[in-house]
């Protein structure tokens, strides 16, 4: 099972500690992409701030971030798995899984990002600022940009079972599974159901989504599930107590679309 995963906006920070080493991470085959986008969000950082502020979306109250940007190089690294914080990553709770279920987590999930294109929860990266859709003057918007580089690696790293899509639409749009591993693909959608003068309404509320996101992962993690299709995957989250609805797609080469059904808001 491969977990896809959007970063966070907000990172912790580096804290002490050796510097990234671009060499170390993940997907190799991404190294010459990662480092022509490190090198011109530097450039663009460690020069005119405002214009730094203006391509990021950022305000002049995160002015530190394009700072911090210019820094990165330098700057102490930590697991990604730490660096990413938020609703999703603090319902998912990285720290404190037990044992078995962090193994799993260190061999299952991969968190997309505009600056290193994807990395496993165990790569060592500094606190950074640079979302998917960013359009950087010189390689263009990132969504676009990284398209080849992933579409490069990742048949391989999604294995031969199950690739879990839990990703944001920005996030989604630097790879889109195809053909035979996207028969393999499920995304799920996190639905609130309530019952307004005796009729139900759904409705999709984005961070509940995520957090409800974050208890999925970790759930099947604990329960050391590692279902291999989007079937068994119905299955696992069923026997852990949720509402699943699920149709397989007409189609054998389609992703299938799970809704995970709620009552309650949490």
């Amino acid at each position: 099972m491969l977990v896809l995963l959007p970063p966070s906006e907000g990172k912790a920070a580096g804290g002490s500690g050796a510097p990234l080493e671009p060499q170390a991470l993940s997907l190799p085959g991404l190294a010459e992409a990662r480092a022509a986008v490190l090198e011109e969000l530097v450039e663009l950082c460690a020069g005119d701030e405002v214009k730094a502020r203006e391509v990021l979306g950022l305000s002049e109250g995160l002015r530190a971030e394009v700072a911090k940007n210019a820094g990165l190089r330098s700057a102490a690294a930590r697991p990604a798995g730490e660096v990413y914080t938020g609703v999703l990553y603090d319902a998912l709770g990285l720290a404190d899984l037990p044992a078995a279920a962090r193994d799993l987590a260190q061999r299952s999930l991969l968190v997309f990002s505009g600056l290193w294109g994807a990395v496993r929860v165990t790569d060592r990266i500094p606190s950074y600022r640079c979302s998917m859709g960013v359009k950087l003057p010189a390689l263009g918007a990132l969504g676009a940009y990284w398209r080849e580089p992933m579409a490069a690696v990742m048949p391989a790293a999604a294995g031969e079972g199950l690739v879990l899509d839990l990703r944001s639409s920005a996030y989604a749009s630097a790879w889109k599974p195809k053909g035979e591993v996207a028969g393999r693909t499920a995304t799920v959608r996190v639905l609130h159901s309530q019952v307004v003068d005796g009729v139900e309404k759904r409705s999709v509320v984005s961070h509940f989504n995520k957090a409800t996101k974050g208890r999925l992962v970790r759930e099947l993690l604990v329960a050391g599930a590692v279902p291999q299709t989007p079937a068994e995957l119905v299955t696992a989250l069923r026997d852990l107590g949720h509402t699943v609805e699920a149709e397989a797609p007409a189609k054998p080469a389609k992703a299938w679309s799970l809704d995970v059904v709620v009552t309650r808001i949490h």
